[in-house]
């Protein structure tokens, strides 16, 4: 039954695995992949992207197609491209454009990558700056500080992961930005299409690389030694500067000129925010800060509000909380009660009433904390976010390719942090039925339901979970006797 259980959560339109084809979709499916084609950014490689619906959750999603024409060369990089698909599924940042689901349809004569992607349905940065240049002159010193942030908060998630994810194609046109200023970044597909595809297979990645428009966004040592993240940091940096004079000139369609640069850094007034910019555009790519350190430089750090910290906190054991905690919350108060008071010698108290909240600025607050408005970078992560590595199949052997074998179920790598465990009786069936609520370290919930048979046994049961990937193999040791004991509690 678990076996059963285990279909994507994501969209019903890949509840047939991740081995699926287009052709083997629903009608449902089918008719959303054939809804009309979006610009999700200047992604490279793309053939054809489609917008789709989650219907489960109810949400727009982007079915993204990457064809190959050449399928013995493509055979030989699968394993590359799809370990690197592997680690973007599990990228999980609000300022990172999600991969939800990816999958290769391979067939007789050629190939292609399907994945599904978060829609972000506002414009680039890029349309965002031309529209703001009409009316000023320069970008709200605030707006930008915010903007900044989230990029670099982002960028440091990606380079923090071990190993590495470098973006590879960090540009204006490749930013979003949301009408409550929520900014989103590619989560490094470009750099999964750039070099995970060998040359014989990426024409097009070459031709919007060598775009003349965007070639400033990348460093000198572009194409001449291997990337690092200081690739990432001087395109960051470029992005900065086009956001602080609002667009760096250029002749039409053709390449933005090292004079055109100059001149827009020495339009800037402010000379700490120069320093900033001019430190990510070090041509010696050794010497440029790392994205962890430039959310300390001065221009941007700030002591976070102890408001701001509870938030985050809060948002961190949000799964402690019903959904609509603060509405609850506040049906229980009587609101006359003093909820802060300040003493002074000789004068009245300063008393602060729960009646002086604002309870629904409260909720949009934490509503834009858990969007990703306002990142921690002064408490950004410095230990390596471990990615999954994939398990590469041995060579078929062709005698044995005739007997038909079940596919292995992946392996669930992340830990188990909260179990529940209830037992519900059922008089229509005449047995018990086994409820699991799983909550695992990168917060994702999973709630799973079986009906007990006779023979069923504790041990049993929590090995099945980590065979069909339920949970890891670690968390075995802690499954076994929860679910012991909400067997021993149904005799």
């Amino acid at each position: 039954l678990f076996s059963k259980l285990k279909s994507p959560k994501y969209f019903n339109l890949l509840s047939l695995g991740s081995r699926s084809t287009p052709r083997s979709l629903s009608s449902c499916a089918l008719k959303l992949r054939l809804s009309p084609q979006v610009n999700q950014g200047n992604m490279p490689g793309l053939q054809s992207t489609f917008l789709a619906m989650d219907t489960e959750e109810g949400v727009e999603v982007v079915w993204n197609e990457l064809q190959f024409t050449d399928k013995a060369a493509f055979k030989a990089h699968e394993e590359k491209i799809k370990t690197m698909f592997e680690q973007l599924v599990v990228v999980d940042h609000p300022n990172i454009v999600k991969v939800h689901k990816y999958w290769l349809d391979v067939k007789e004569i050629k190939a292609q990558v399907i994945f599904i992607t978060e829609y972000v349905s506002s414009g680039s940065l890029k349309q965002f700056l031309k529209k703001t240049k009409k009316n000023h002159k320069a970008m709200n010193a605030r707006a930008w500080k915010r903007w900044c942030t989230q990029i670099l908060s982002a960028l440091s998630y990606l380079h923090s992961c071990d190993p590495p994810i470098i973006h590879g194609n960090l540009t204006s046109d490749t930013i979003f930005i949301q009408h409550n200023g929520l900014i989103k970044i590619g989560s490094g597909t470009e750099r999964v299409l750039g070099l995970a595809i060998p040359p014989e297979l990426r024409s097009p990645i070459r031709a919007e690389r060598e775009e003349q428009r965007n070639l400033h966004f990348f460093p000198p040592e572009y194409g001449h030694v291997a990337d690092g993240t200081a690739v990432d940091i001087f395109s960051f940096g470029m992005c900065a500067l086009e956001m602080a004079v609002l667009e760096i000139q250029s002749n039409g369609d053709t390449y933005v000129s090292e004079e055109a640069i100059e001149r827009a850094r020495h339009s800037l007034d402010d000379p700490i925010m120069r320093e900033f910019i001019l430190g990510c555009l070090l041509l010696n790519p050794d010497r440029r800060p790392s994205a962890h350190n430039l959310l300390f430089h001065r221009v941007l750090f700030e002591v976070h509000s102890l408001k701001l910290l509870a938030a985050h906190c809060f948002i961190s054991n949000q799964y402690l909380w019903p959904e609509n905690v603060v509405e609850e919350k506040t049906k229980q108060l009587d609101l006359s009660i003093v909820m802060a008071e300040i003493q002074r010698e000789g004068r009245p108290p300063v008393q602060w009433r729960y009646s002086e909240v604002s309870f629904l600025e409260l909720d949009k607050f934490l509503e834009d904390v858990r969007n990703g408005i306002y990142p921690l970078m002064n408490f950004a992560a410095t230990r390596p976010h471990t990615l999954p590595r994939s398990t590469s199949q041995p060579p078929e052997d062709p005698q044995k390719a005739k007997t038909p074998t079940p596919e292995p179920f992946d392996v669930e790598t992340r830990k188990v942090v909260q179990m529940q465990c209830g037992m519900e009786w059922s008089e229509e069936k005449r047995q018990w039925r086994l409820t699991l609520l799983l909550v695992l370290e990168d917060k994702l919930h999973r709630q799973l339901s079986y009906d007990l048979l006779p023979n069923d046994n504790p041990k049993d049961l929590a090995m099945e979970l980590v065979h069909y990937g339920f949970i890891s193999p670690v968390s075995v040791f802690r499954a076994h006797p929860l679910v012991k004991g909400g067997g021993e509690g149904s005799k």
